[in-house]
């Protein structure tokens, strides 16, 4: 498939997706056999979605980019230099997608395999068209809408993996590690800039800052990803996290949140 026809596929399917729930992947498509006739799906992979707030649509998740280290104070806490450090990115499953309603508080299983699990709250882009080396004074147009969101780490693993210099994936791409609220599209609360970001464990503060003393803003993570990936509808990106991440035990509860945004609540069992 070259790069034309895979673009349209996607955009055909993000269209597809934000009006009838359709996911952009798994059986969306019509394949063909070596012979050229059409061949079904052998199964439907279940549409990964997020509600839109005030619209009876959902946004098909295709992607999801995490951007490391991007404020400051966090940054020298997990032992790094923040002003000779580029930005990079790690992605997580889409599967990983845990939606939490504005006004509950849903159960977060804690993983397997981990004795310090931690939080990290996050602003979370979700982007509405894609393209490819996007310059920065154009890319906040391809934002369709913001969400509050949770970068959930199991930390020992993630520092042991790098420790070996193995990929940490195991730290941060499984199941259930990104809850996620609605989306809140542009075009009715504006774009985020400067406002406050907290998070609070069994209601002690533990993270508070401001969006504005990210290292690297939206629109340059957009254009920074789009030199390493085609982007394209569908795709978020969770925007980093504050200083003073910490583990969670069974039976905390973690609430978070944004100006502009609802509050996100989860307990961990």
């Amino acid at each position: 498939m070259n790069q034309t026809t895979r673009r349209a596929l996607f955009k055909t399917t993000a269209s597809l997706g934000a009006t009838a729930g359709v996911a952009l992947l798994g059986g969306c498509a019509t394949a063909q056999s070596p012979s050229g006739s059409a061949v079904s799906p052998l199964f439907t992979l279940p549409a990964i979605t997020v509600p839109i707030v005030g619209s009876n649509s959902t946004f098909p998740v295709r992607r999801i980019y995490c951007i490391g280290r991007n404020y400051r104070a966090h940054s020298i806490e997990m032992g790094s230099n923040p002003d000779r450090e580029p930005p990079f990115f790690f992605q997580k499953p889409t599967d990983a997608i845990q939606y939490i309603a504005p006004g509950t508080v849903v159960d977060h299983p804690y993983p397997t395999l981990t004795k310090n699990y931690h939080y990290e709250v996050e602003l979370v882009a979700a982007l509405g068209k894609g393209g490819k080396n996007i310059p920065i004074e154009k890319a906040l147009e391809y934002v369709y809408g913001y969400a509050l969101g949770l970068d959930m780490t199991r930390r020992d693993l993630q520092r042991g993996m790098g420790d070996e210099k193995k990929p940490w994936e195991i730290g941060k791409s499984f199941d259930h590690s990104a809850p996620i609220g609605p989306i809140h599209p542009v075009s009715s609360i504006g774009h985020i800039g400067k406002a406050a970001i907290w998070l609070k464990v069994n209601g002690a503060t533990k993270q508070s800052a401001d969006l504005s003393l990210m290292i690297w803003s939206v629109a340059e993570q957009i254009s920074k990803l789009s030199q390493a990936f085609e982007l394209f509808p569908g795709d978020i990106i969770y925007s980093g996290t504050p200083e003073n991440v910490g583990p969670v035990s069974r039976g905390d509860v973690i609430d978070c949140h944004i100006d502009g945004l609802p509050n996100l609540s989860v307990k961990i069992v």
